[in-house]
């Protein structure tokens, strides 16, 4: 979930906020949050630690298993937000981060989670949308665990018969996350990351929004690094075993420019193309990556990164 483009100093530089609920929101108590940690990485060495990070990945990934019956025409995004949050709330008794989420400037986010359709990038808020044939729709998850840790994940969602054009721009986005999620192991680069998905994407004919990006994530929502989805191989920070981030690669159909919403908080393209998006929460492993936000309804990766190891052995799992 990339709530703060860049996650941290791009977004609160160039946005600012001020909002007004305007339709009625899912009541819960306040959570108390560390908004981010800026200037400190993610980086789990206990097994307590890494065995919570794959229960808040799952636990995450299953909130996305649980709704995708419900993603059809005539289904309301308010609707959507429903069905997750009383799934987290009442059957895995986690907390849905977005809810009242609040960074320094930022009014609270007034939801549970995000859906983002057709032409919004990110941030998209559940309303009296209603979701018809031919729609894309991302919903981004984030959970919190009883012990803490967060799970942030999204998937891309068709309704119905879709265009050539949003099949395309969702299969081509899909392979810039795991052509991503594949350069991630000890000693890489960020900028690894950053260039093959931006190469991939470019080589489409879309483009990469450049004001939001992955982030590290564990106790915290928001922190370093900040995974750019655009960049040059062997630039930027090196990979260490034991850090956890996020890859959520936006990609327009059109130009990379983008506008925010009166609410101040939906982002949209600014040419009205079509924008994709999907997201895995990682950890670096001493010898690659892991997947920590899998279950069994993910789709499973695409051919272009067929062989791929990113899940643990039994032996280590």
């Amino acid at each position: 979930m990339d709530w703060s483009s860049g996650p941290l100093n791009h977004r609160y530089k160039h946005q600012k906020c001020t909002y007004c609920l305007n339709f009625k929101q899912i009541r819960q108590a306040k959570t108390p949050q560390v908004v981010d940690n800026q200037g400190m990485n993610s980086v789990f060495t206990a097994e307590k630690d890494i065995l919570g990070m794959r229960e808040a990945g799952r636990l995450a990934s299953e909130v996305l298993d649980h709704v995708t019956p419900f993603v059809k025409a005539g289904v309301s995004t308010s609707e959507l937000d429903r069905i997750c949050h009383e799934y987290m709330r009442d059957v895995q008794k986690t907390i849905p981060a977005p809810l009242n989420y609040q960074p320094p400037g930022y009014p609270p986010f007034p939801a549970s989670i995000c859906t983002s359709v057709n032409d919004v990038i990110c941030h998209g808020i559940p309303g009296q949308k209603i979701l018809k044939t031919g729609d894309v729709v991302n919903l981004d998850i984030t959970v919190i665990t009883p012990d803490g840790y967060y799970g942030d994940t999204s998937r891309m969602f068709m309704v119905g018969d879709v265009s050539v054009l949003a099949k395309r721009l969702t299969q081509i986005t899909f392979e810039c996350l795991w052509l991503g999620i594949a350069q991630v192991k000890p000693g890489a680069s960020l900028g690894d990351i950053g260039h093959v998905i931006q190469t991939h994407a470019e080589n489409a004919g879309y483009s990469i929004v450049r004001e939001y990006c992955g982030h590290g994530i564990g106790k915290v929502f928001h922190q370093d690094p900040q995974i750019l989805h655009y960049g040059r191989p062997g630039t930027g920070e090196k990979l260490v075993a034991g850090m956890t981030f996020t890859i959520e690669p936006m990609i327009n159909a059109g130009r990379r420019e983008i506008r925010t919403m009166p609410d101040q908080w939906t982002v949209k393209t600014k040419d009205r193309s079509l924008s994709a998006q999907w997201e895995h929460t990682l950890l670096v492993t001493a010898t690659g990556v892991e997947v920590l936000t899998w279950s069994e309804g993910s789709n499973p990766p695409p051919e272009c990164v067929k062989g791929l190891s990113f899940r643990p052995t039994l032996a280590s799992a």
